[in-house]
C-alpha cells in the first residue's frame, strides 16, 4: 500500500506536496515587520479552488473579489519555522542566500 508523501519538497521553481506541484518563486528581501532572514514564497499561479500554496505553509492572500483586487498566495518563512533550513539549503545551492 503506497501512502501519500506528507513532507514538503522545495524545488528550484516549485514546491511538491501530497502529489501536487505548486509553481513558486522565492524572495530573500529584508522585511520591516519580520525577523532578519525571513524568506517569502510567492505562488506563480492564481488558484481559487486549491490555493496557490500548501496549507501547511500558512499562506496569506488578501484578494478582494468585490473590488477586483487579486493577489497570489504568499507565505513568510521565518528563521524559527521548521521549513526554514530546507529552504535556505536550496537558496544557498542556487546562490540566492
Amino acid at each position: 500500500m503506497k501512502m501519500a508523501d506528507d513532507r514538503i519538497r522545495f524545488l528550484k521553481h516549485a514546491i511538491k506536496h501530497k502529489g501536487k506541484r505548486y509553481r513558486v518563486h522565492y524572495s530573500t528581501g529584508e522585511l520591516i515587520n519580520f525577523p532578519k532572514g525571513t524568506v517569502t514564497i510567492y505562488a506563480r499561479d492564481y488558484s481559487f479552488k486549491d490555493g496557490g500554496l500548501p496549507k501547511e505553509l500558512n499562506p496569506k492572500n488578501d484578494t478582494d473579489i468585490i473590488t477586483d483586487y487579486f493577489e497570489k498566495d504568499r507565505a513568510r518563512i521565518t528563521p524559527d519555522n521548521r521549513y526554514f533550513k530546507d529552504i535556505m539549503k536550496l537558496l544557498k545551492k542556487r546562490g540566492l542566500d
